[in-house]
């Protein structure tokens, strides 16, 4: 059964990303009504930028219930805190969720970033009306996260869902050395300094981003589309394994590459359809998330009000 969220609740969902606090509130029938974007210093204290955030939005609002918090990195099912993050190690030393609630006053949850995209895309984008969903995110990192029966699956520690740690080849190289943006712009500067007809050799390749190859894709940079298609072929090979293990209902592929559209997509289905075995792809859609940048936010913000006490650390 699906996990419930007091309906009659106003609830705040906040996404920490290392450039950004992406804020989604939802009012009492769930649907998201305003969504904030403020920029985020990853050297500064975490927990006073996100106070200083839900200030503004308890401004705008008559009333705040619920408060949850996505953060990338591992929380760990016990203790509810950070138990490892490769991009903001800090948060291993912090209660996140206790000193916000301390804070703030509100009832307060901690969710992996993963998690809570999946968990908004399977409740209000584009996994909904599914039963079971595996959601892959796709940028900065790559991770994954698991909906059984309505209700995320965590495994023993919290840490199911490490997408970027499945290998795809016979060496061992894990999906996230080749599919994070880091690695995709590591693989195009590669491929730039043997193909000097593309628009992306005019740009400095030490500033390199993602959003530069997306750009140049959409203009028809051979390039770039190329680039983009070998990553998608690198993801369907993943997501063939989760196809094969679990005959999975659906996939829904999220993160800045998804912006990348048909590139990545369509890439991605047509290397899983070589490597599953038939029967159990032919029953998975795979599916672009229709959330956006909101889906981690949105998703924290719904498990926020949960009256199941095993969502989150509750403050």
């Amino acid at each position: 059964m699906a996990e419930n969220r007091g309906q009659d609740r106003i609830t705040f969902g906040v996404e920490v990303s290392s450039s950004a606090l992406n804020g989604v509130y939802l009012d009492e029938g769930g649907t998201i009504a305003r969504t904030y974007r403020k920029d985020f210093d990853p050297s500064a204290n975490t927990v006073e930028q996100i106070v200083a955030l839900v200030a503004e939005v308890k401004g705008d609002l008559d009333r705040l219930d619920c408060l949850g918090i996505a953060v990338p990195g591992l929380v760990h099912g016990a203790t509810r805190k950070v138990a490892y993050s490769a991009s903001m190690p800090a948060h291993t030393e912090v209660d996140l969720a206790h000193d916000v609630a301390q804070a703030t006053g509100l009832k307060t949850t901690l969710e992996n970033d993963a998690n809570a995209a999946a968990y908004g895309e399977f409740r209000l984008g584009a996994g909904r009306n599914s039963r079971d969903l595996f959601y892959a995110t796709l940028g900065a990192g790559v991770g994954g996260a698991f909906i059984f029966g309505g209700s995320i699956w965590r495994g023993k520690a919290g840490f199911a869902g490490e997408f970027g740690y499945v290998s795809i080849n016979a060496e061992g190289m894990r999906l996230e050395d080749v599919a994070s943006s880091a690695n995709i712009v590591r693989r195009t500067q590669n491929r730039m300094r043997q193909d000097n007809t593309s628009s992306l050799s005019g740009l400095d390749e030490k500033r390199l981003k993602l959003s530069d190859i997306l750009s140049a894709a959409q203009t028809e940079d051979d390039l770039a589309q190329m680039m983009l298609e070998r990553t998608g072929e690198y993801v369907g090979t993943a997501v063939a394994s989760v196809i094969n293990l679990l005959n999975i209902e659906t996939i829904v592929l999220g993160g800045e590459l998804m912006e990348a559209g048909h590139y990545v997509l369509e890439s991605v289905i047509g290397r899983a359809k070589e490597l599953s075995f038939a029967p159990s792809f032919a029953g998975t859609h795979i599916l672009s998330g229709t959330l956006g940048r909101n889906a981690a936010a949105a998703g924290a913000a719904l498990l926020a009000c949960s009256d199941r006490g095993e969502i989150g650390a509750e403050y």
